[in-house]
């Protein structure tokens, strides 16, 4: 039977959080998405994993508090669900789902809700996993879509009238993240040395409050690319990826 481990205040500084699991470069944007959980498990946020060295786990909280511009009464919203390597195909997402799901029950919440695209984009879950399970789509911005499991007849969340603009001012490129990622300290600096030593304009925007998240102007978990006043891509970029995309 497989161990699971649920992070608490008490056991937080002790456990790895599975993304960049021993990668050194990124210890800093590991330390600040612990700092950022710890806040966030006040408002009921889970962060539940396999009891081993991998990327194995399922997070999710409230809507009402989710960094998400995403708009509901009572479900959970499902930030990630990931299961990596050598333990994909055993059956592990089936059982973490079916927990988030059970624990949500428990709470006597209204449903579960999570960002996926049509067709499969980095960093989002799979909508056909999602909809093995009874998801459905509640509502779209172009690719996006956002899945819900209701458990009962309330109204099923929706996309923040914000998010839906998928375009800013600036015509620079321009990057919104957010500490939800322990991925995303180490590009912003990666980015920022690139950026000076080509002598190009890039921004960044810092979602670091629930009220920028729920206002972002674009489908938003933890990074958006924007190019030309655009929204490009929701990917997580390098200085290789940003070059490459460029040209």
């Amino acid at each position: 039977m497989n161990k699971y481990i649920n992070l608490t205040l008490e056991n937080i500084d002790d456990e790895h959080i599975c993304c960049a699991i021993g990668d050194k470069k990124h210890q800093d944007g590991v330390d600040r998405k612990k700092e950022w959980i710890k806040e966030k498990l006040k408002d009921g946020h889970a962060f539940r994993r396999l009891d081993a060295r991998g990327k194995i786990f399922i997070e999710y909280e409230p809507i009402e508090t989710a960094w998400a511009p995403v708009s509901g009464k009572n479900y959970e919203y499902i930030y990630c669900l990931w299961v990596a390597g050598s333990f994909k195909g055993k059956g592990i997402a089936k059982e973490l789902l079916e927990y988030a799901i059970d624990d949500s029950k428990k709470k006597s919440k209204s449903g579960m809700c999570t960002l996926v695209a049509k067709k499969k984009k980095p960093f989002l879950g799979e909508k056909a996993f999602f909809e093995h399970y009874g998801f459905k789509v509640v509502d779209s911005i172009g690719d996006y879509e956002l899945l819900a499991l209701s458990f009962d007849k309330s109204d099923t969340p929706r996309f923040n009238d914000n998010a839906k603009k998928m375009e800013i001012e600036s015509k620079d490129f321009t990057i919104y993240y957010s500490p939800e990622c322990p991925y995303v300290e180490y590009e912003v600096k990666e980015l920022t040395d690139y950026a000076k030593e080509k002598g190009m304009k890039l921004n960044f925007v810092k979602i670091d409050s629930l009220e920028k998240a729920k206002n972002a102007p674009c489908v938003f978990n933890n990074w958006a690319n924007f190019y030309k006043g655009k929204f490009i891509s929701n990917t997580i970029l390098n200085a290789n990826a940003l070059e490459k995309l460029l040209k």
